[in-house]
């Protein structure tokens, strides 16, 4: 991906970005662009696609982190959003799970390579984290995770009791989504933001 390329497409979206951050990006894309040619990452193959379906998209999320200090993003595939918001806010202590060990394998490379510090990748269904890592994400992101009911089911007793979820659910949110976020998210005592970006927050006690 061309750098030039890169920042006109941050630029029309209203992003600021530091020219240390391009660069990492650019970089990342390259990577998945040729790991993308002997195994399968992503199906979004092309510069123009990247940079917004992928790069810019994962950007507007990190303004909705607020004062968070530990990501979890569950179903990473190569590292979206998981990495650009890494490569936005350094300060993030990031774990990114798979069950695709090659997609980790991708991720890893690509942390090694822009020296990402507290980034950790794992090999592993979200199921599995609970004895480790219960209770210890203040935000947990998903993007492409099955269905909201389940991201929420799977991903709940993974947050801190003041942190939220975030379901990445493209440009709308449709009235399907919207009937599941009210009928069967209250049902697992959460509300939820009507957003492109569902939030998702603890129920506080009356």
């Amino acid at each position: 991906m061309k750098r030039d390329f890169f920042q006109k497409c941050i630029s029309e979206a209203g992003l600021v970005v530091t020219d240390n951050q391009v660069e990492a990006l650019v970089v990342f894309a390259g990577e998945l662009k040729k790991w993308n040619k002997k195994i399968n990452l992503t199906a979004i193959i092309n510069d123009e696609e990247i940079a917004i379906k992928h790069f810019v998209d994962a950007l507007f999320l990190a303004d909705f982190l607020g004062p968070c200090q530990r990501l979890l993003d569950i179903g990473s595939g190569a590292g979206i959003p998981a990495i650009p918001l890494k490569v936005m806010r350094p300060e993030l202590s990031v774990v990114s799970v798979d069950a695709v060990a090659k997609k980790i394998h991708f991720q890893r490379h690509v942390a090694r390579l822009l020296k990402l510090e507290n980034f950790e990748a794992l090999h592993s269904r979200v199921e599995e984290l609970r004895p480790s890592h219960g209770r210890n994400f203040d935000v947990i992101t998903s993007r492409a995770f099955s269905s909201l009911g389940l991201f929420v089911k799977v991903a709940a007793p993974l947050l801190h009791e003041n942190g939220c979820m975030i379901a990445m659910k493209g440009p709308y949110v449709d009235n399907g989504a919207e009937r599941e976020s009210e009928e069967l998210l209250a049902g697992l005592g959460f509300n939820s933001g009507k957003r492109s970006l569902v939030v998702i927050t603890p129920c506080k006690p009356a």
